[in-house]
């Protein structure tokens, strides 16, 4: 057995088997248990280490040939292989509470096996493709059926395609300067095309205009979904690319555009969510301040720079996935998710309001949730650097605190007379209690994600020297 067959063709293979189960319920449950399963055993197996079971030796290997191309993941890829399909499992078993069709599992576990692919295939020019496949199966998520697609979804699948060439170009012309570094010329060639792909998947000032539309029209749990997947994995293969090229992390002026890009997404997010009428977008521009963070993270270029990604990433998959869920279950009663509909809604539905405004403040960086440690230690580094870049983050969390506030206030605005009464399912009630407490156990216990970062500085060895 060798991990890629494991982490990416046999989720490839289940995603096949569960495209036959159109209900939400075994859907959502088996495809949860396949996510788990792959999770525990990528955080308990080592890779590339022979083991003895009783009388029986086996060792799983770390890479496969397929057309003539390596698909590896080593020993210090079980970490990441742990926190992404540990998430995706959260996301599968949400399925049936965010009233989500079946098909939504089938194509999460393929998207999310793809996207594993991405960071695995040797050599790594082939990842480029893999992310435009997993863009394309993103799509029946956000359009219905016999629908035409809308804006927001035109606009998404066009960026993310036209990251594809910038990709490919950008990583036959690295290859160019790992021949003749002295070239200036090229240098520069390849890291403007290698910015402007990356500008694309990552949706960076001003290419993040389809999130919120997105946000408006589709499933805000597909949509969730999507601003955790997508944007998690381009981070990581973005982490690859400055662990490979010394003179990509060396280089001044890249280091200066990429956290400049995330001071911008940061501070316009946090601007535009102040404002914003409608819980979807809201939830949107909220993702968009926390891909700017991660940018932020990346740009420090040391060692704590990579635990602190990661730090993110797990606040910010449970986060997007307990917000999500939170909206979902008020869509099922308001008409639109526009202020003006949901006005007054928290004392009909308490845990799906409780859980959306915990999961903003949660991105806020409230203290006692999930995102308080991660985002503290971001503003530790960025003070420690200058008190302008922390001014910065400040500015683009103060304004998702307004967001919050102002949210709060709308559905708790109700006439006089109407009784406090729980109208959530029973499964919604669960998973949306779970989600919470596991907001503040992230926030209380942080220790509990060291486990998973034990081997990160392995995997990305060259980044901090």
């Amino acid at each position: 057995m060798s991990a890629p067959l494991l982490w990416i063709v046999l989720p490839l293979v289940g995603s096949v088997i569960l495209f036959f189960l159109p209900q939400p319920r075994p859907a959502g449950i088996a495809g949860g248990i396949i996510a788990a399963v792959l999770a525990v055993i990528a955080l308990l197996v080592p890779i590339d280490v022979a083991l003895l079971l009783g009388q029986i030796s086996f060792k799983i290997s770390s890479s496969v040939q397929v057309l003539g191309r390596s698909f590896v993941l080593g020993a210090a890829d079980g970490s990441v292989l742990a926190i992404i399909y540990g998430l995706a499992a959260m996301w599968f078993f949400g399925t049936e509470a965010a009233g989500m069709p079946g098909r939504f599992v089938s194509l999460g576990l393929a998207i999310v096996s793809l996207l594993v692919a991405s960071i695995a295939v040797e050599p790594f020019l082939f990842a480029a493709p893999l992310l435009e496949v997993a863009s394309l199966l993103v799509i029946p998520l956000l359009v219905l059926p016999f629908q035409p697609p809308r804006r927001g979804a035109l606009r998404f699948l066009i960026y993310q395609t036209l990251a594809m060439p910038f990709i490919l170009f950008s990583g036959w012309m690295l290859a160019g300067v790992e021949a003749s570094p002295g070239d200036i010329g090229l240098t520069i060639q390849s890291g403007v095309m290698l910015w402007l792909g990356f500008a694309f998947l990552l949706a960076i000032f001003p290419l993040y205009n389809w999130i919120p539309l997105l946000a408006e029209e589709a499933s805000p749990y597909a949509v969730g979904f999507l601003l955790w997947a997508l944007p998690s994995f381009t981070v990581i293969f973005a982490l690859g690319f400055l662990d490979r090229y010394t003179w990509l992390r060396t280089t001044p002026q890249f280091a200066t555009a990429i956290q400049s890009a995330g001071f911008i997404m940061v501070a316009s997010g946090g601007i535009f969510a102040a404002f914003q009428r409608h819980l979807g977008r809201l939830m949107a521009y909220a993702a968009i301040v926390g891909t700017g963070m991660l940018i932020l993270a990346m740009s420090l270029g040391t060692l704590r720079s990579v635990e602190l990604v990661f730090l993110l990433l797990i606040a910010r998959g449970l986060e997007l996935a307990v917000w999500s869920l939170g909206i979902s279950t008020l869509r099922t009663q308001a008409e639109s998710l526009r202020f003006g509909a949901v006005q007054g809604l928290a004392r009909a539905y308490p845990f799906a309001v409780a859980a959306l405004l915990l999961a903003n403040l949660s991105m806020v960086g409230f203290p006692l949730l999930a995102g308080f440690p991660s985002r503290l230690a971001l503003w530790e580094e960025l003070a420690s650097q200058s008190l302008l870049h922390a001014f910065w983050l400040l500015l683009g969390v103060f304004g998702l605190l307004v967001g919050a506030i102002r949210t709060l206030a709308v559905l708790v605005m109700a006439p006089e007379g109407i009784p406090w009464k729980r109208n959530e399912s029973l499964t919604q009630t669960l998973m949306l209690g779970a989600g919470m407490i596991g907001l503040f156990l992230l926030g209380i216990f942080p220790q509990v994600i060291q486990p998973f970062l034990t081997n990160l500085p392995i995997m990305f060895q060259h980044i901090g020297q």
